[in-house]
């Protein structure tokens, strides 16, 4: 009896060499999982858990190439997107990903490392506005980003929600606005569709090791939609194992460390 097909997820962002973050922070995720994860590098960084040294573009012929390859034989059942760097990257990206119909859109707006380089041109988040997040099923900004993405200030629990609503109007099939970069004891993760309203409230743990947070949260979703499980449970699923990833994150590096890749997802 032949063993049915992996689903198939890919990633479309940049290389971390530290391993906590980008596109090997998505594989990992995707492992967990358990669907089959493929790759499209936007760039190339020197980092590790004290920060981000060196950051090379791919030539956007050599990007387009790795969706073309992977349209034309693994074509992925939902895909995300973590760092874009540049306006012509997320142009390229967004001609690609529209040329050739690919579904299940998990739109993490990389702009800023948990280190404090920046990962993304000014000049670039109007492309971004513009082009990706009318294309996405799911766009997951952290407060920072979602106040540059809506020039609103986002500050609580109802910051959130105009914020929410806002990438909604802007074209988004959902928005979720995390609050994991605000200074409460609690910090609230918050999810709007159009129609349905969801907030989930998790204890802040006390902790430097949340490297890659963002993008392991986004591949999380993006495998889950690979899977064909719905948005609002992918979102929570989601959630829920990075959370105890943090919990239960190894320690490593002197800086902002990874998280716990072997944490099993709940469902």
């Amino acid at each position: 009896m032949s063993t049915p097909a992996s689903p198939i997820a890919l990633t479309i962002a940049g290389s971390d060499s530290g391993g906590g973050a980008g596109i090997q922070a998505d594989l990992k995720t995707f492992h967990q999982f358990g669907v089959f994860g493929t790759s499209v590098l936007t760039a190339v960084t020197a980092q590790n858990t004290r920060g981000v040294s060196a950051v090379h573009p791919i030539p956007l012929d050599v990007v387009r190439a790795q969706i073309e390859a992977l349209a034309q034989d693994l074509r992925p059942a939902a895909f995300k997107s973590g760092m874009l760097a540049t306006t012509q990257l997320v142009e390229t990206v967004s001609e690609s990903i529209e040329a050739h119909g690919f579904e299940g859109y998990v739109m993490d707006p990389v702009m800023v490392s948990s280190t404090g380089a920046r990962l993304l041109d000014d000049d670039a988040i109007g492309a971004l506005i513009e082009l990706l997040i009318p294309q996405a099923v799911l766009v997951t900004p952290n407060l920072h980003e979602a106040r540059i993405l809506t020039g609103l200030r986002v500050e609580g629990i109802e910051g959130q929600r105009e914020a929410a609503r806002a990438l909604v109007e802007l074209g988004a099939g959902a928005a979720l606005v995390k609050g994991g970069h605000g200074k409460d004891a609690d910090l609230v993760d918050y999810f709007w569709d159009g129609v349905t309203e969801r907030s989930w409230t998790h204890p802040r743990v006390d902790t430097p090791h949340t490297h890659g947070t963002g993008c392991t949260l986004s591949a999380a979703i993006a495998a889950q939609l690979a899977r064909g499980v719905p948005l609002l449970e992918a979102v929570e699923q989601g959630l829920d194992f990075v959370a105890r990833a943090i919990a239960s994150a190894p320690g490593l590096g002197g800086g902002r460390g990874p998280l716990d890749f072997f944490v099993q997802p709940s469902k």
